[in-house]
């Protein structure tokens, strides 16, 4: 089964979210057949803050690493960190991924839709089999946030190539159901609070990223172990050293072997 066909499945793709490669190795472990990257997760986890092409170098030297592991890997590009479509088309070839998001907003607003699109064409002409998830980022930042203007961007992407389009900061149920109807893309969006995959799944959506949740609910849970011994709480429990270690051993040795 391709990572495209994930897409067109019964259920929703459920698609975690890693930082690093200690959480993509723990996703893969759980079973999921498909993980992508975070650019919130991966600039925190070097002390940067997101957005602005911060994550490029740690994102390319990250899935690098982890083309070892049993599951299909899509980037998050921000928005391609450049302007010009052959960098960007040139950058994803050389990823050796099934997938990116690439972004249609710069600097906190939207951009020209003919920018991103330029983008999507050229990626798709250098590297056919990359699953190109469009994002749409006008709920996010609440700019031209209404479905005719969401429907008018992800079509135009449509055209330029694009195999999905990802709407996050969209929760409203009658807006996502619009949107998967008008845009004959798999529909992405983030992990919607009281909203399952079956309910989902009955709007239209196809793809549920997980987003940066993992990497806030994981830095939680650090703090909240420390402040429990600090305080004399009970200790959470944990997976142990030995079996994490396992999963280690086992990766870089993959890693090696390939």
């Amino acid at each position: 089964m391709s990572f495209h066909d994930l897409h067109v499945q019964p259920e929703p793709l459920l698609l975690p979210n890693a930082w690093d490669a200690g959480s993509a190795i723990a996703f893969a472990a759980a079973g999921f057949p498909a993980v992508g990257t975070t650019s919130f997760g991966v600039n925190a986890s070097t002390g940067r803050p997101d957005a602005g092409g911060a994550s490029r170098e740690a994102t390319v030297a990250l899935v690098h690493r982890l083309r070892s592991l049993p599951v299909y890997l899509t980037a998050d590009i921000e928005d391609g960190y450049s302007d010009d479509p052959g960098e960007v088309a040139a950058l994803v070839a050389g990823l050796g991924v099934a997938g990116v998001n690439l972004e249609d907003s710069a600097d906190g607003r939207l951009v020209d839709p003919a920018i991103p699109a330029a983008k999507i064409r050229a990626i798709k002409a250098a590297a056919p089999d990359v699953f190109v998830n469009a994002r749409v980022d006008s709920y996010w930042f609440h700019e031209d946030d209404t479905v005719e203007a969401v429907t008018a961007r992800a079509l135009t992407y449509a055209e330029a190539g694009a195999d999905g389009f990802f709407v996050p900061g969209a929760a409203d149920p009658a807006t996502l159901e619009a949107l998967a109807a008008a845009v004959p893309l798999p529909l992405n969006v983030l992990v919607v609070p009281g909203l399952s995959l079956g309910r989902l799944r009955d709007l239209g959506v196809r793809r549920v990223s997980t987003g940066s949740l993992p990497y806030r609910v994981a830095i939680d849970a650090a703090v909240d172990a420390a402040v429990a011994v600090r305080d004399g709480r009970p200790v959470p429990s944990a997976t142990s050293y030995a079996d994490m270690q396992r999963q280690l051993l086992d990766f870089a040795r993959d890693a090696d072997a390939g």
